[in-house]
């Protein structure tokens, strides 16, 4: 059994035989540079002397005389039974020429960037989106304490206690068969769409989808109609892409399609979200998808459709998509997975029109050879065993109950400063601002901050000036103890 020494990563050293210089200096020298410039911080430790030895086919004097040496001049600490160590203290010189090394006027800096690389780095993260953040009241986060786990993990050790070869090996640039053809059918059935499995492509995440969708049908300077106010983290898809972005005001009726053409009849796509629009709330009428769907007929333009949380309508008739209406192969559909079972699955799909399909998995190939399969053949027994329909069922239940709970809670303890409505959908809901209270969504969503919740203001999702003040709050991931706490507590800091 290999000693525990043995176990430590080797390092990216090589000897050269034809070198003047000694192999000990070589081996030396090699090392001493990593613990330079910070390849090997303070209390990492060396493989042993052995290993190392074996590993470059020297003698193990030669590396014991390196690491001597290393031990001479304070690069390196050995104790008996712990090995070889950098030094937690290293000698001046050392310290004066990494502090050097890092300040050198050559080091990259944002000025290096392209001017798209630029842009995109100037943009916001979208909002809500910030790792480690409180889950009160974040939008877009779902209930994962529920999520039958259970069932997953067993779905788990059925593909991957001893997977099948080709589930290991290269697989389809479109995804496991299987669950494309599991979404095609759930697509059908639930959303109404036309498409077969074939048509659907499986990406790591919507932003993936649309990401793939910008870059194969537009071009550098290409107008892009955005609602406004819209999700955030489409800016910055198309802005990679060399887009423009023209915003589009979005009424009770959905987007203002008279307000697009007005602006930018010629833009070359639409990205809408018709069923439930992010963030506020409205539904695209059937007027206005007709509008939308005439236009891109007439102008040879794209409408890419985002259907994030389109299971979750607690009231009325489901609506089906807007795809299901296309006449004209014009409707790239967008679907995710992330807001439905949990964010860290990173898996969503895109169903294009027949005519695209050969040509969508060429660009898929060209920039990325497949989405990861570790969790697709999962997902596809998930869904063809029914565990999905229930899930998503028990969850809308749930969704729809923490819902009221918020309401009124809210009624109970912000009235006079927040005023909301029901939503007949969705995983959040916009709490308008009373105009007697004084103080901005921002002012807002700052005072909720400094108590730990994540309360987003409305303005930030507008790109011109904001129509309305109001704050977003989620509640599909917290339990009615959490809402009630968390709105009791922002109160006070509302009121104090």
């Amino acid at each position: 059994m290999p000693q525990a020494a043995d176990r430590v990563p080797l390092l990216m050293l090589a000897v050269d035989r034809d070198s003047s210089a000694p192999m000990h200096r070589q081996v030396f020298d090699q090392i001493r540079g990593a613990i330079l410039d910070g390849r090997l911080a303070p209390g990492h430790r060396l493989p042993s002397t052995r290993a190392l030895a074996n590993e470059l086919e020297v003698s193990r004097n030669t590396v014991l005389a390196a690491y001597d040496q290393l031990l001479a001049e304070g690069y390196t600490d050995g104790q008996t039974g712990s090995g070889t160590r950098v030094s937690n203290v290293l000698p001046e010189d050392v310290l004066a020429a990494r502090s050097q090394a890092l300040q050198g006027e050559d080091m990259p800096t944002a000025g290096w960037l392209s001017n798209s690389g630029a842009r995109l780095a100037a943009l916001q993260a979208p909002a809500g989106r910030v790792p480690g953040r409180s889950r009160a009241f974040r939008p877009g986060l779902p209930e994962i304490d529920r999520f039958p786990w259970n069932h997953w993990s067993r779905i788990v050790a059925k593909f991957w206690r001893g997977p099948p070869r080709h589930l290991v090996s290269y697989g389809e640039v479109g995804g496991y068969m299987p669950l494309r053809v599991a979404i095609a059918e759930y697509l059908r059935s639930v959303r109404g769409l036309k498409c077969t499995a074939e048509q659907v492509i499986v990406t790591a995440g919507a932003q993936q989808a649309i990401d793939l969708a910008a870059r194969a049908l537009l071009d550098p300077g290409d107008r892009v109609w955005i609602e406004d106010p819209g999700y955030a983290g489409i800016k910055g898809v198309l802005t990679a892409a060399g887009a423009e972005l023209v915003p589009v005001p979005v009424d009770a009726a959905g987007i203002d399609v008279a307000a697009g053409r007005a602006r930018a009849s010629e833009a070359r796509m639409a990205v809408v979200t018709p069923s439930h629009q992010y963030p506020l709330g409205s539904v695209m009428s059937l007027s206005r998808r007709l509008e939308l769907l005439e236009w891109a007929s007439e102008s040879n333009a794209w409408i890419l459709e985002d259907d994030y949380d389109s299971e979750y309508r607690y009231a009325g008739r489901p609506l089906s998509a807007l795809q299901g209406m296309d006449a004209s192969g014009r409707v790239i559909y967008v679907g995710t997975f992330s807001k439905v079972l949990f964010p860290a699955i990173r898996l969503g799909y895109m169903v294009v029109p027949p005519g695209l399909q050969d040509a969508m998995l060429q660009v898929r190939r060209a920039l990325d050879d497949q989405t990861a399969i570790a969790m697709q053949p999962v997902l596809a027994d998930f869904i063809e065993s029914g565990h999905f329909a229930s899930h998503v069922r028990r969850m809308r239940t749930l969704y729809h109950e923490r819902q009221g709970i918020l309401i009124k809670a809210i009624e109970r303890r912000l009235k006079g400063i927040l005023t909301v409505t029901p939503d007949e959908a969705g995983m959040h809901l916009v709490a308008e601002i009373d105009p007697a209270y004084g103080l901005s969504d921002g002012e807002v969503s700052n005072i909720a901050a400094n108590i730990g919740f994540t309360v987003l203001p409305l303005s930030a999702f507008y790109m011109g000036k904001p129509l309305r003040a109001g704050v977003l709050l989620g509640y599909a991931g917290l339990e009615e103890r959490d809402i009630n706490a968390g709105i009791d507590k922002l109160a006070i800091a509302l009121t104090t």
